[in-house]
């Protein structure tokens, strides 16, 4: 499973994001307040769907699982000239991303997480860059259908 390398351009996200750890994980609440409300948001660019995480620049480097990060539900807009009661704004900014595709049920989407830091991540040229991290779930993502997809955005920077 080798990575497509690409250059991202910047992003405007409009969404609701939640505070939590690996441990306690509420991607499940996340989701639920996000898409009953996900229609009320204007100059959407496409129908695809956001999830990422921003965690703080020290989080690779030693990781802990009880360590707490932003999760975000969101989707990509033009502008921000109108916001949503309730949703935050989020740019995503310019950079080089690993982008891997994961295919198969959402559930069993930590096998392809393990790959790319236990595995693909330390054997490459590339070490983790303090930019949010994403999944990008189009037509193709049926959450825990065995023919599901999503593209899992990395942010890296060369090794020096």
């Amino acid at each position: 499973m080798q990575p497509l390398i690409k250059t991202l351009t910047e992003k405007k996200l409009v969404g609701h994001f939640i505070e939590m750890s690996f441990i306690e994980n509420k991607t499940f609440q996340l989701w639920s307040d996000f898409m009953p409300n996900r229609k009320e948001i204007q100059n959407v660019i496409s129908p695809n769907l956001y999830s990422l995480e921003v965690y703080e620049k020290e989080h690779f480097n030693n990781f802990d699982p009880n360590d707490i990060f932003q999760k975000w539900a969101a989707v990509e807009v033009s502008d921000y000239s109108t916001i949503p009661e309730g949703m935050e704004t989020l740019i995503v900014p310019t950079g080089l991303y690993a982008v891997f595709l994961h295919l198969g049920p959402a559930s069993e989407g930590h096998k392809t997480y393990h790959y790319i830091f236990a595995e693909w991540l330390p054997n490459s040229d590339y070490t983790v860059d303090d930019r949010p991290h994403f999944a990008v779930m189009n037509e193709r993502y049926k959450k825990d259908d065995p023919t599901s997809e999503e593209e899992i955005w990395i942010p890296i920077t060369k090794r020096n």
